[in-house]
């Protein structure tokens, strides 16, 4: 048994410990004004799961969720789950989550690379990498003052640090925990010096403040205390003054566990990732007992929205460090069916039953809560066949001879099948983004041959033996911008995105994670699971919820939507508004009649056709964004006649989309959030305006198809 160590400031909690704790969660509710409708949702759980499956990966094995139903259960007995719900471009970690908490996509958020994104230096000369991964308010320069930019990281479409999650429900008098959740907590060192001064950071144990944090409302007894620092948000719409937090396990536990470190769900004590002492337990890959252990324990603080993460359970020895190589392990990834991979998702069933029952012994549940379920995104299995080949893992065990991505180094593969030497730096990913050297334009001849030369790269698989086109998709800069990838910077712009073959993943250099560091390809059994791309498999995902006002449909796969819709679809549960126009859509359908807002409640299927349009208009996954992709690829890949023709329409039509999705969001948001129901005429014309446009590009696409 460890020898617990109470630390000098949580002693000067612990004397009044247990009234401390017990006046915090008494008054903490009632000041709280949510405004659901009839005031029956008092609090907010919101889980955000890495890569966990709702369907299977293999036929025979049932799915990650199939394999945790205390999880389906709840949500598909006491609520709506749907599957046709869908990630932005590209799908990947830090995009996903902040497209989800914010509702609006990543060119108005500012990571829609992620999990790191390219700067150009001033001089074009190269380019930097600024991981994604940090606290609301860092900028750019303190990260990497090399790049010459002055920017937040999340920065919006005016050049301002874009609109954080908490401010509407601290507002609302409500305290907002975060458990392992990027923009919400500290991340690194550089957020640790922002906060609390350089000195603490040269010295402090980044375990001791990252990953978790309590945005608190005024007056909220959990900030009243010297372990709160202010809360400071200088670009928020409607300004954000006196608001105070608590950051870091350090600064959090002897408020909501005073003189008694915090435990996950199996009565452990929450620890670094070395088991040394009390703090932060992981890399931000939590298990579910751990990320839910310490959300219950916020909750029963008196905490009224908790935001919490849990890590996927197929990668066990996964490292989630932005823009590292991977790191050679003892191990391998699961494959759907293997026996660790079961094991895993037992053990994360057991943790959502632990995790439901000790709510309900609180009074939380279903009847005053609202529960969120999303994953980030999906993944794709890269591995060889199973055996036997009939297992369902749960009674037969299945075993992999080949489990792993293949890891390719595309600057040599250039330089070998191309000649291509030219110098460029790319985001590693499955759907890396490339950044040449200098930064040349759309038509220089340095971007036309690199796109031409990465779009005829082949390899040879190294599980199946078969010869492999790396390139599925490429889009350029006209298309990134249409697909909502461009933000504010033009230095952050990458020259061009490569969606490539799902089972490879793209890196320079001799950093490929093979075992012989000059090999090209390679097979990397450390990871098998590759996600950032654009297939359905990766960003085909689910999103789930339960609650007051939320309709019991279970399973529910009619309604496409994305995940800029999950924001403002708790928003209209709860009754608050945003103090900007999101990018997604108040999904009604999930939403019982008494609990829409009167403004779609009076227009109710108007304001449908309308938002369902919408949708295939706007998301990058709608119907006009998957159409204009296949344009983009055919031109971008075809000759400069062709790519020219392509550059004189496509910059007219993004316009267009922009300016009809704009007067959409604003019909749909007055609706939603300031009652003004979605007239007959306006569903109409804007509607078949909607359509006409997609119409458009997909005769476009089709079209331009092997036209010379």
């Amino acid at each position: 048994m460890k020898n617990l160590r109470i630390s000098l400031r949580s002693s000067i909690t612990l004397a009044l410990g247990l009234f401390f704790l017990g006046a915090a969660s008494q008054t903490a509710t009632a000041a709280c004004q949510l405004n659901s409708s009839g005031g029956k949702i008092t609090r907010v759980v919101y889980i955000i799961f890495d890569n966990v499956h709702l369907r299977r990966d293999n036929p025979n094995v049932p799915s990650d969720l199939e394999q945790m139903p205390n999880l389906l259960n709840f949500v598909q007995g006491k609520g709506v789950i749907s599957g046709n719900h869908y990630t932005p471009l590209i799908s990947h970690t830090a995009d996903d989550i902040l497209t989800g908490l914010t509702g609006v996509y990543g060119d108005r958020h500012g990571s829609p690379v992620s999990n790191s994104f390219g700067i150009f230096k001033a001089d074009n000369s190269s380019a930097v990498f600024q991981t994604s991964f940090v606290y609301w308010t860092t900028t750019t320069a303190q990260s990497h003052p090399e790049a010459g930019e002055n920017l937040p990281v999340l920065v919006n479409e005016n050049g301002k640090n874009a609109p954080a999650p908490w401010p509407v429900f601290t507002r609302a008098g409500c305290d907002v925990g975060a458990f392992s959740l990027n923009g919400l907590a500290i991340e690194n060192k550089t957020d640790i010096a922002n906060i609390f001064g350089s000195t603490v950071a040269s010295t402090a144990a980044t375990q001791d403040y990252e990953g978790v944090a309590i945005h608190c409302a005024k007056g909220s007894a959990l900030c009243n205390n010297s372990f709160a620092k202010p809360d400071l948000l200088p670009d928020e719409p409607g300004g954000y003054n006196g608001f105070s937090a608590l950051y870091g396990n350090i600064n959090v536990q002897p408020v909501i566990s005073p003189g008694a470190y915090v435990k996950d769900l199996d009565g452990q004590v929450i620890t670094d990732p070395n088991s040394n002492k009390p703090g932060f337990p992981t890399n931000f890959d939590p298990s579910a007992t751990a990320s839910l252990g310490y959300a219950a324990k916020m909750l029963e603080a008196g905490v009224q929205v908790v935001y919490t993460y849990v890590a996927d359970a197929h990668d066990p020895q996964r490292l989630d460090i932005p823009n590292a190589p991977p790191t050679p392990n003892s191990g391998h990834a699961y494959g759907p069916g293997e026996a660790g991979y079961v094991a895993a998702l037992k053990a994360y069933d057991q943790a959502f039953g632990k995790f439901f029952t000790r709510l309900k012994a609180d009074g939380i549940n279903e009847t005053n809560t609202l529960f969120v379920v999303v994953p980030d995104e999906n993944d794709h299995f890269v591995g060889g066949p199973p055996s036997p080949a009939n297992c369902d893992g749960v009674t037969t065990p299945c075993t992999y001879k080949n489990v792993g991505e293949i890891d390719l180094s595309i600057d040599k593969v250039l330089l070998t099948q191309r000649m291509n030497s030219t110098p460029f730096s790319i985001h590693s990913d499955d759907a890396p983004t490339m950044y040449i050297n200098t930064n040349p334009g759309a038509t220089d001849s340095l971007t036309r041959t690199m796109e031409h030369d990465i779009d005829a790269l082949t390899a040879t698989n190294p599980i199946t033996g078969n010869t492999d086109k790396l390139s599925k998709l490429l889009a350029d800069r006209a298309e990134m911008k249409l697909l909502h990838m461009v933000t504010f910077s033009p230095q952050r712009t990458p020259t061009f995105t490569i969606f490539g073959n799902d089972n490879y993943f793209f890196e320079t250099g001799n950093n490929n994670g093979c075992a012989t560091p000059t090999d090209v390809v390679c097979e990397g059994p450390g990871f098998a699971w590759n996600h950032g791309d654009f297939q359905n498999q990766i960003t085909r995902t689910w999103v789930a919820m339960v609650g007051p006002g939320v309709q019991r449909l279970g399973r529910h796969d009619d309604v496409f939507t994305d995940h800029a819709d999950v924001r403002p679809t708790v928003m209209a549960l709860l009754g608050l508004t945003d103090d900007y126009v999101h990018e997604g859509r108040v999904v009604a359908e999930f939403m019982q009649q008494n609990a829409l807002p009167p403004g779609i409640r009076e227009s109710r299927e108007n304001f449908i056709e309308l938002a369902q349009a919408f949708k295939q208009l706007n998301a990058p996954k709608g119907e006009l964004g998957r159409a204009s992709l296949a344009w983009a690829n055919r031109s971008v890949t075809a000759n400069d006649k062709v790519y020219s023709r392509y550059l004189s329409r496509i910059g007219d039509i993004t316009e267009d989309r922009d300016e009809l999705a704009g007067q959409i969001k604003t019909v749909l948001n007055n609706a939603a959030f300031h009652n003004q129901p979605v007239g007959e005429g306006n569903e109409n014309g804007l509607a078949h305006r909607a359509r006409a446009l997609i119409d458009q590009v997909r005769d476009l696409a089709e079209r331009d198809h092997d036209r010379n």
